[in-house]
C-alpha cells in the first residue's frame, strides 16, 4: 500500500521524485521521516491539519534533505529555482499534508500495535539482516544511525507506519482489475501491423523554379517571427571546483615520497588463490572425510561423494580479505599451490579447502605513481582551501565586486561568454562551451544585469559563481540579414507542397485499387516493407508514420510526413494480428497485480483528498514561500 500513500496527493512527486525512493531506508523515511513535525502550534506555520501542524523550520529542513536526497538519485544537485520550477516544494507538502492525514485518522479510529509487533516487523526486514540471514544488531544500529535516526525513535516511526499501512490495507486492499482492461492493454501494447509504403524524396518535386524578390519579401512579412532574433546574455562564471584549484598547488617530489609511504597498502595488489572448499555439517564427517583422501580418493570425487555441486565447489580466485570466513582464509592462504588443508572449524561451517592457483601479489612502484599521486595531493590541499576561498568570493560579492574583478583580485579564472541564447547558441549558431555538469542557462536566463546570485553546487564539491554582464534583447531581424534563410525555407515549404500533393494522388489510386506495386513502378519508386510494427517500435519508419498507421484500418492508405520536412510517405496497412492473450499466464498475473495496484492507489488518493477535506486542511502561502526561500508566494 505504500504506493496507495505515495499517490494519494495527486501524483505528487512523479518521475524524479519515485527515481529518488530506492531501497527500504529511503523508501522508509520518506515515510516515516516526518514523524516528530507534528506537534503543538506555532505562529510561523506552513499548514495545520487537524490538531496537526508543520512549522516553517520543520518543513525546511524536510524539504532541503529531500532536495539533497533526489540530487544523490539523479548525480547532480538540485538548485532551489529548479526545484521550484518543478513544483517540488508543492509536492513535499502534499506528501506530509497526506501522511499527517492518515496518523490523524489513525489516531481517531484508536488503531494501535504493541512494542513487540514493530521489533518483530523490524528484525524481519532484509535491510538489516547479516552474513547469514539473521537479523544483525549492529547493521541495524549502524544504518538508522547514517540516517539520522536513535533507535527509539526508529522504533516510534515503524509504528506509525505500521498504522499507515492497517489504514491504507482497509481502504484499497480488496480492490480487483478486470481482465478485459488487461487484454485491452496487452493488444494497445503488442498488437502488430504490416505495412507497405514508399517514400517520396525531394528530388520527386521536380525543378523548383527561382523565387522572385515579391515572393519572397512576402513570404518573409507573412513569417517574421520564424526569423527574429533570440535574447542573447553576457555571462560571467567563475569556477571553484577542487580541480581548478588543484591545477595552481605545487607538491613536492618529498610530499609525494611520503604519502606514498604513508599509503603503501593502497599500491599493493594481494595475492590471490583458487579456492575449493568442501563443507561438513560436523568435525566428525570431515574427519572420515580427510581419511579417505589420506587413503588415495581424489578431491574431486570427494566432493561427488558428497553431492557438492561445482558452485558451491569452487571459491573463485579471492584474496584473503575477500573471504567471509578469516579461519578458513587463514587455513587457504597457509597451504602451497596444489595442497589441501586439514579440517578446519570456521564461523559457519567445518570445511575442507584445496588451493588450485596462486597469483602472487605485487606492488606498483612509486615511479609509475607519482604524477597520479601528486594530483591526489594536489586536489586534497585544494580542497582544504576551498571554503576558505569561497568565504573570500562571497565577501568580494557582498562588497559590490563583479565576478571580473573578483577573479583579478583572487588570481581565479572567469570564463566570459560575449553572447549566447537560451539553447547555448552563440550569434553565429555555433554551440558555446558551458561549464558542465550543471545547469547555467537556467539560472543565468532568470535573473537580471548586475544582480548578486546564489552559487550552483558543483557535483563533487565547489561553487560556481555566474553574473549577467549584459543583456542584448530579441529583435525582429531584417530582410536582407536573413534572405539566404528565407529563400532555403520558402524552397523547403515549395518542395512539401509538391510531394503533399503527389503523396495524396498516389493514395488516390490506391484507394482506387490500383495494386501499390504497379503504382511504384510507373513512378519509379522502391516499394517497401515494413513488418510486425508495434506502436513503440523503432525501425525504418518514423514514430510518427507509425502513430499514423495505428489510427488506420487494414487495407486502409495513408499519407505521411517522412523523416525529413521534405519527405512524404504514403501506406497500406496490409494485416493487422492482434497479440495471444491467456488470462492465466504469469505475465497477464503480473499484468493484473499492476492493475490492481493502480486501482488502489485511484481510491486511496480519494480517501486521502476526502480526509482532507473533513479535517479542514489550510496552507499558509506565505509560510511556504518563506520556508523554501521565495520572496512571495506568488513568486
Amino acid at each position: 500500500m505504500l504506493r496507495g500513500l505515495r499517490k494519494a496527493s495527486s501524483n505528487w512527486l512523479g518521475k524524479v521524485v519515485m527515481a529518488a525512493v530506492v531501497g527500504f531506508l529511503v523508501i522508509s523515511f520518506a515515510v516515516w521521516g516526518i514523524g516528530d513535525i507534528f506537534r503543538g502550534f506555532g505562529v510561523s506555520t506552513v499548514a495545520t491539519i487537524g490538531s496537526s501542524e508543520i512549522t516553517i523550520e520543520q518543513f525546511r529542513q524536510f524539504y532541503n534533505d529531500r532536495l539533497q536526497q533526489y540530487g544523490r538519485q539523479l548525480g547532480r544537485p538540485i538548485t532551489p529555482d529548479q526545484a521550484r520550477a518543478a513544483g517540488l516544494d508543492r509536492q513535499i507538502l502534499n506528501t506530509l499534508i497526506a501522511e499527517a492525514v492518515l496518523d490523524e485518522r489513525a489516531r481517531q479510529l484508536g488503531l494501535g500495535i504493541s512494542d513487540a509487533e514493530v521489533v518483530r516487523l523490524i528484525m524481519q526486514d532484509p535491510a538489516f539482516r547479516g552474513a547469514n540471514g539473521q537479523f544483525d544488531q549492529t547493521r541495524f544500529a549502524y544504518l538508522i544511525r547514517q540516517a539520522g535516526y536513535t533507535e527509539q525513535r526508529f522504533i516510534a516511526e515503524q509504528r506509525r507506519i505500521s498504522l499507515r499501512r492497517q489504514l491504507a490495507g482497509s481502504i484499497g486492499s480488496d480492490v480487483k482489475a478486470p481482465v478485459t482492461t488487461a487484454e485491452a492493454m496487452n493488444r494497445y501494447e503488442n498488437e502488430e501491423r504490416f505495412v507497405d509504403y514508399v517514400v517520396l524524396d525531394a528530388a520527386r518535386a521536380g525543378d523548383i523554379p527561382a523565387p522572385t524578390p515579391e515572393q519572397l519579401q512576402a513570404y518573409y512579412d507573412q513569417r517574421k517571427f520564424l526569423f527574429r532574433a533570440p535574447e542573447y546574455r553576457k555571462l560571467l562564471f567563475l569556477d571553484l571546483s577542487p580541480e581548478q584549484l588543484a591545477a595552481t598547488v605545487e607538491v613536492s617530489d618529498a610530499d609525494a615520497k611520503k604519502a606514498y609511504e604513508e599509503r603503501s597498502s593502497r599500491y599493493v595488489t594481494p595475492e590471490k588463490r583458487q579456492v575449493q572448499q568442501i563443507a561438513f555439517p560436523n568435525a566428525e564427517e570431515a574427519k572420515a572425510a580427510q581419511d579417505k583422501l589420506a587413503g588415495g580418493l581424489s578431491f574431486e570425487a570427494l566432493a561427488a561423494e558428497r553431492n557438492v555441486a561445482p558452485s558451491d565447489l569452487d571459491l573463485g580466485l579471492v584474496a584473503k580479505a575477500e573471504m567471509l570466513d578469516p579461519a578458513i582464509a587463514e587455513a587457504a592462504f597457509g597451504l602451497p599451490e596444489g595442497g589441501v588443508s586439514a579440517p578446519v572449524t570456521g564461523r559457519f561451517t567445518t570445511a575442507i579447502v584445496r588451493v588450485t592457483k596462486i597469483e602472487p601479489g605485487h606492488a606498483t612502484p612509486f615511479a609509475e605513481l607519482e604524477g597520479q599521486i601528486k594530483n591526489d595531493l594536489a586536489r586534497d590541499r585544494a580542497r582544504a582551501s576551498l571554503a576558505d576561498l569561497r568565504d573570500k568570493v562571497e565577501d568580494e560579492l557582498a562588497g559590490g565586486s563583479r565576478l571580473d574583478e573578483i577573479g583579478q583580485k583572487l588570481k581565479l579564472p572567469v570564463q566570459t561568454i560575449a553572447a549566447v541564447d537560451r539553447s547555448g547558441r552563440a550569434p553565429d549558431g555555433q554551440a558555446v562551451t558551458l561549464p558542465k555538469e550543471v545547469d547555467v542557462l537556467g539560472p543565468a536566463f532568470a535573473s537580471q544585469v548586475g544582480l548578486e546570485n546564489e552559487p550552483i553546487s558543483i557535483p563533487g564539491g565547489g561553487y560556481l559563481w555566474y553574473e549577467v554582464a549584459g543583456v542584448t534583447p530579441s529583435r525582429e531581424r531584417t530582410f536582407d540579414e536573413v534572405k539566404d534563410r528565407v529563400e532555403e525555407r520558402w524552397r523547403n515549404d515549395e518542395i512539401g507542397t509538391r510531394l503533399t500533393a503527389k503523396a495524396e494522388e498516389l493514395a488516390g489510386k490506391l484507394r482506387s485499387g490500383t495494386w501499390f506495386a504497379e503504382i511504384a513502378g510507373s513512378e519509379g519508386l522502391k516499394l517497401e516493407t515494413a513488418p510486425a510494427l508495434k506502436r513503440r517500435s523503432r525501425g525504418p519508419l518514423p514514430a510518427d508514420v507509425i502513430e499514423r498507421v495505428f489510427k488506420t484500418p487494414k487495407d486502409g492508405v495513408g499519407t505521411a510526413v517522412g523523416s525529413g520536412d521534405t519527405d512524404r510517405i504514403v501506406f497500406r496497412v496490409t494485416d493487422i494480428r492482434p497479440p495471444p492473450f491467456d488470462a492465466d499466464s504469469a505475465d497477464t498475473k503480473k499484468l493484473l497485480d499492476q492493475l490492481r495496484n493502480a486501482y488502489s492507489d485511484d481510491v486511496m488518493a480519494q480517501y486521502v483528498g476526502q480526509l482532507q477535506a473533513e479535517m479542514k486542511v489550510k496552507i499558509n502561502q506565505a509560510a511556504l514561500a518563506q520556508a523554501v526561500g521565495r520572496g512571495s508566494a506568488d513568486q
